[in-house]
């Protein structure tokens, strides 16, 4: 017994239930504010044509380097790469409901938007949040795929760019 007069195995049992309901918490969230953005960016990146489609990479390049803690390409050290994917997620979604709020109703804002919303996704999906949710896993693994060849791309521009 423990001094709060739980056995250990009952306070283990409490802790997954809540993380749990954490998880559904923010998967109703996302499903809410995140989900038809992102597939909306998602399906319109999957029908641009080739020389379109670098619009895509530097757009959620560039929003999942602006929500990344402390700003910067690289992580604190302290952070673990769930905190870190957590992290980024919730930056990225404040970015969409502060975004969303203004109702401004223009193609190029929904552009940056959606992108972050890809972005929240991605970082959710990478975090675990849609281990039991087979659709938001399934648009999680999508955003990821969009986001590691955004980096890819800027990596090999940046590269290319010191060659010259």
């Amino acid at each position: 017994m423990t001094a709060r007069g739980g056995s250990g195995s009952e306070m283990l049992i409490g802790w997954f239930a809540s993380e749990r309901r954490e998880r559904r918490r923010k998967v109703r969230l996302d499903r809410k504010h995140l989900e038809p953005r992102a597939r909306r960016f998602l399906k319109i990146y999957l029908n641009a044509d080739e020389t379109r489609k670098p619009e895509f990479y530097q757009a959620v390049q560039e929003a999942s380097e602006r929500c990344r803690p402390s700003g910067s390409s690289l992580p604190p050290l302290e952070l673990e790469d769930g905190q870190v994917a957590e992290a980024t997620s919730s930056a990225a979604m404040q970015i969409v409901l502060q975004r969303s709020a203004l109702r401004k109703s223009d193609q190029n804002s929904d552009f940056v938007t959606d992108a972050c919303a890809t972005v929240a996704v991605a970082y959710h999906r990478a975090a675990g949040v849609y281990i039991m949710d087979k659709e938001m896993k399934e648009l999680g693994t999508a955003a990821v795929h969009l986001l590691t060849i955004a980096t890819s791309y800027g990596t090999r521009l940046t590269n290319e760019g010191r060659a010259n």
